[in-house]
């Protein structure tokens, strides 16, 4: 179920270049919502009226608190980041399906690209067990910190090789050759690909949570839609990603159509 509010903004703090963390006062969904679901957030702007998808980062359900991890990438995001704390911003929530936790796991591994790394922060708080995650970015991925705090035994890889692995992080993956009984993962389409083939060839189930461009964000505009094939069916058929997704089984994703 989700629902409207106007929450107040908290927090609003640039933890890196073009990236803000924002903490909003969010009663019903921070109650409802669950790791790997997504909130729409509306700049109020006439001229950039569709709502901008983000994922909640972290649930604070006790407190009525969400926090969100944005990035700068146009005239929406730009605008959230100029919004004083105090404000009442308008979101919708909690949007979509998270994350499955597989019951009963010893080991889980979390991978996360870009932007693509917040939603797991919520992830490895709820999990039980050992947590072994992988963080990719261009230079340097965001709320490293998070996860050791978190107890996570975690591996960054970094394109310009700035810091740990240089390289993607499905090569260093390769490298680290981890073991575990469900794969948790959000980033870049590619980093996904990629990704799920690795995880067939060891075995592995994976949930991917796609990062498709989205409009209504309730399931009418369908301009998020992803080939998937179920298991045990002949045909594909096109899913949403705001309303069946965001998050997907690996394996049941038609990658390459």
């Amino acid at each position: 179920m989700k629902k409207i509010e106007y929450a107040e903004i908290l927090i609003n703090d640039k933890i890196a270049d073009d990236i803000y963390s924002m903490t909003l006062f969010s009663p019903f969904i921070a109650k409802e919502a669950k790791a790997g679901q997504f909130v729409e957030v509306y700049t109020g702007l006439g001229e950039h009226i569709l709502p901008r998808p983000i994922s909640i980062s972290e649930i604070d359900s006790q407190n009525g608190k969400i926090t969100l991890v944005y990035q700068i990438v146009g005239k929406g995001t730009e605008y959230f980041s100029k919004c004083p704390i105090g404000d009442l911003i308008k979101i919708m929530g909690p949007c979509g399906n998270g994350f499955e936790i597989k019951k009963n796991a010893k080991k889980h591994i979390l991978v996360g690209g870009g932007i693509g790394i917040p939603p797991l922060v919520q992830l490895c708080r709820d999990i039980k067990g050992k947590a072994v995650v992988f963080l990719g970015a261009k230079s340097n991925p965001v709320l490293t910190d998070k996860f050791r705090k978190l107890g996570a035994e975690v591996y960054i890889a970094s394109d310009d090789g700035s810091i740990g692995f240089k390289g993607n992080v499905v090569e260093l993956m390769k490298e680290i050759k981890p073991e575990g009984d469900m794969v948790y993962s959000c980033g870049p389409k590619i980093m996904l690909k990629f990704l799920a083939q690795w995880a067939k060839e060891n075995n592995i189930p994976v949930q991917v949570s796609m990062e498709e461009r989205m409009a209504c964000g309730i399931g009418a505009c369908v301009g998020c839609a992803v080939k998937i094939r179920k298991k045990g069916e002949s045909d594909w058929q096109n899913l949403k990603v705001c309303k069946d997704g965001p998050v997907f089984m690996g394996d049941e994703v038609m990658w390459d159509e």
